[in-house]
């Protein structure tokens, strides 16, 4: 069909209704109650709607019905592909429940977070899986007060009345120190975020906590550097940082907070002609995709990304069909090391009797 400009329209059904030689009301009964309409009708009404090509207008009937099946998600970053690839795990959960996943990134911003959590309301979602920017709970405890069910992602046992879903960050970290130590590195860079993210925080605590039990301390051993975000240019600014220090101070391995961090630490060592791991032993956080395709693959401590997604989402849904009936649910998953060419004993670069992984 085509306006009087020539340009094509979407058929209406109204189109159906004159075509099949019904009435509109007819034609929704064969879309949403074809029970109610003679099998000879809705033949007919059927053959209309393949014939002109008619799609029901969804939003148009969630919105007469109540019900938009859609779930929405705050995440800290969705250019970051830790956060990408949880978001597929979210859209693996919904997908076949007919739910589509509305998604939005507060960039660490607690602002722009508290907007998001606004507006998604506003949308009529059916529920919330928020990535919280900051300690403050307050808007998402609002959200879920009003009757949006919310769980928290990315996120451990922080908020006990909210359900959560998350990684044992100060374990990470432990399994990352705890393999460069293993290696001789007694003087090690942490390559560091904002501390206002709890991730950053719970990876300093686990990285303390592992130098502390293994005699050594952490004001000598553990060299920080705090950079403003989670990127590859904050990496490479905290690498550099690193490499400007007083030479008895100078680490001979760094961990870095994330991947993308990592990744920027490795370019500042290219280009400063560091060599990885002989000069500086790197490691990451996050195992995203990238980490075994860099120029160095990264030894990383893996996070289970789809599955957290996938989880978190089950238990959004899981809780908005039963209403919190056994009250938050909190599912906290345990981290591994995987590990490759970007660590190895000072000096040398030698892996020694360290176990690697692909």
């Amino acid at each position: 069909m085509t306006h009087g400009s020539g340009r094509a329209r979407r058929p209406s059904i109204t189109d159906v209704a004159r075509d099949a030689g019904v009435s509109v009301g007819t034609v929704s009964n064969v879309l949403n109650r074809p029970g109610q309409v003679a099998p000879a009708t809705r033949r007919r009404v059927q053959a209309v709607i393949d014939a002109i090509g008619f799609v029901p207008n969804a939003s148009a009937r969630h919105l007469r019905s109540g019900s938009i099946r859609t779930v929405g998600a705050i995440l800290l970053d969705i250019g970051n592909p830790f956060f990408t690839e949880i978001a597929r795990g979210i859209e693996d959960r919904i997908s076949p429940d007919g739910y589509t996943l509305l998604l939005s990134s507060s960039d660490e911003d607690p602002a722009r977070e508290s907007r998001y959590l606004r507006l998604h309301e506003e949308h009529g979602v059916h529920g919330l899986l928020v990535s919280p920017s900051g300690e403050g709970l307050d808007a998402v405890r609002a959200a879920r007060d009003r009757g949006v069910p919310v769980v928290l992602l990315d996120t451990p046992r922080t908020a006990t009345d909210i359900s959560s879903v998350g990684v044992d960050d100060v374990r990470g970290a432990g399994l990352a120190i705890e393999h460069l130590l293993a290696l001789g590195h007694r003087r090690i860079g942490f390559v560091n975020g904002p501390d206002s993210i709890r991730a950053c925080r719970d990876r300093r605590a686990g990285a303390v906590a592992t130098l502390t039990a293994a005699g050594l301390d952490p004001a000598g051993s553990l060299v920080e550097v705090a950079v403003p975000s989670l990127d590859v240019d904050a990496g490479d600014l905290g690498m550099r940082r690193l490499l400007a220090t007083a030479p008895d101070r100078r680490p001979t391995a760094t961990f870095c907070v994330n991947d993308l961090t990592a990744a920027g630490a490795l370019q500042a060592l290219r280009r400063a002609g560091v060599p990885v791991p002989a000069g500086m032993a790197v490691l990451g956080y996050d195992d995203i995709q990238m980490a075994s395709m860099l120029t160095v693959p990264l030894t990383s401590v893996r996070q289970p990304t789809h599955t957290l997604g996938w989880t978190a989402a089950d238990l959004l849904l899981r809780e908005a069909a039963d209403g919190r009936v056994d009250g938050p649910r909190h599912v906290l998953f345990q981290p591994d090391l995987v590990v490759r060419e970007s660590t190895g004993a000072p000096g040398t670069g030698r892996a020694g009797a360290v176990s690697r992984r692909p």
